[in-house]
């Protein structure tokens, strides 16, 4: 691929930025609906989950093949391949008869989703060569996940309250097309030299471990703990856990390379994305309900209160970038687990007449840790590959995160589950969750540490040469 202009490259990276937008802006704005959707379809607290889980499940688990598939047939391609999809299952969203098609058709946009952002920074990782310019236009794209986090909730409010919830889902459709014909315009297409073979094993190994325990954590309060199908589930994901981790490393190109996990800074990087995100999906779950159920506030004053969150992301992510840029990833990592600490011991005491000053403290210290952890995770992760192979080191950041959201959502509902966000007793239910937050701080903190030791970079040198499909780094 020839040398592309500085201004060319910028304009990749905002079609890319695009793709963040609006997966971001989906993710925030079906948070902010779902008292609404619920009313409307007779969701109970379950369904509320799978509303959200659904998508994540099918996103986190098809992740890992849709990086590949960018490598193999073109990123380009199969980006715009996923823009179709994703716009596609959005419309059909907004026109749902039930909960059981709106799940149905939330599957359909995770699977165009699941070819957007890791190939898209697949493509950003192949644009930016240079280290701190990569650095840099990763911290340009946390940013803009902030900016879609702060969006979302104000504009899902608005639709709500004036429209209706199927209107979030309309939104995905105009963006999608502008995306699809940028891409098309603006971004060469590239591909490995030497892809990745297909794992169909390995591929449905990861559908089974995804599923059944997804399906186990949130059915599990209502079906009862030691029924025989939730001890079944919890079971079979186990076998297919262990399974997976002793078929990958057989292969000559697996799905997922054990391997690379004897790096520090990559498992590092991949736990932190799996917790952080959890306690992101737990805290957005759970104020969401909390707010407008608990508290009784519209859904688009709802939204309006978690700004400071979304704004303290915008504003802390660029200087992250810049952070990790200069001084590596251990600042950033510790300073975003202190915050996330902070914040989760100030909604450890939440009550159902907690001051919104409070509230507003504690999403902004959220919102300062999700900002500076985001580029740290990605860097370090894209950054323990070579460049051909991006498409799969992006992709296993991306579905950490996902897996991250999956539990997050899952574990929040299991641990507030027999109290409606109606009674008065919900915000003292969630009490448990939050302190889960404030634990997750702690290790991002301890993370932050460990995975930048010199032990630790040795050992990335080491799990780096020890790939077992490894490409020049000039192959594109």
């Amino acid at each position: 691929m020839p040398e592309l202009s500085r201004r060319h490259r910028l304009a990749i990276l905002a079609t890319c930025c695009l793709s963040l937008f609006l997966v971001g802006l989906d993710n925030t704005i079906v948070n902010v609906a779902l008292p609404a959707l619920g009313r409307e379809l007779h969701a109970p607290l379950s369904g509320l989950q799978w509303t959200v889980d659904a998508y994540l499940v099918v996103l986190a688990a098809l992740l890992m093949l849709a990086g590949s598939m960018g490598d193999r047939f073109g990123r380009r391609r199969v980006f715009q391949t996923g823009l179709v999809l994703f716009t596609l299952g959005s419309l059909l969203c907004s026109v749902a008869p039930s909960l059981g098609w709106l799940i149905a058709f939330r599957m359909l946009q995770a699977v165009g989703g699941s070819m957007l952002n890791p190939v898209a920074m697949s493509i950003i990782t192949n644009t930016f060569s240079n280290a701190k310019e990569r650095a840099r236009a990763i911290g340009a794209w946390g940013a803009v996940a902030g900016i879609s986090l702060a969006l979302g909730p104000v504009i899902g409010g608005l639709l709500v309250d004036t429209v209706g919830w199927r209107a979030i889902f309309w939104i995905n459709v105009p963006v999608g097309i502008v995306a699809f014909v940028l891409a098309w315009r603006i971004i060469p297409e590239s591909r490995a030299a030497v892809p990745r073979r297909f794992d169909p094993v390995g591929q449905a190994l990861v559908v089974l471990v995804l599923g059944a325990a997804t399906f186990g954590l949130i059915e599990g309060p209502s079906r009862g703990w030691g029924s025989p199908e939730i001890v079944g589930l919890l079971g079979l994901a186990f076998v297919a856990l262990l399974a997976l981790v002793a078929y990958e490393p057989h292969r000559e190109q697996p799905l997922i390379d054990v391997r690379l996990f004897r790096s520090v800074p990559f498992a590092g990087a991949s736990v932190t994305a799996v917790v952080h995100f959890a306690a992101l999906a737990a805290l957005l779950f759970l104020n969401t309900l909390y707010l407008q159920q608990s508290r009784g506030f519209s859904a688009l004053a709802a939204g309006a209160l978690t700004l400071p969150l979304a704004a303290a992301a915008v504003v802390t992510s660029p200087i992250s970038g810049r952070l990790v840029g200069r001084l590596g990833p251990r600042v950033p990592m510790m300073l975003a687990g202190a915050a996330i600490a902070v914040a989760g011991l100030v909604l450890a005491f939440l009550s159902s007449s907690t001051s919104l000053g409070v509230l507003a403290v504690a999403y902004g210290l959220f919102g300062v840790g999700h900002g500076l952890v985001n580029t740290p995770i990605t860097n370090t992760a894209v950054s323990s590959m070579p460049p051909a192979q991006a498409g799969v080191a992006s992709a296993t950041t991306s579905a950490a995160r996902q897996i991250g959201q999956v539990l997050g959502v899952a574990v929040a509902g299991t641990l507030t589950s027999g109290v409606a966000p109606t009674d008065a007793g919900f915000a003292a239910a969630t009490h448990p969750a939050w302190w889960m937050v404030a634990a997750i701080g702690v290790i991002v903190i301890a993370l932050g540490v460990v995975t930048t030791t010199a032990r630790a970079e040795r050992s990335a040198r080491r799990a780096h040469g020890s790939s077992p499909a490894r490409t020049p780094a000039h192959a594109r």
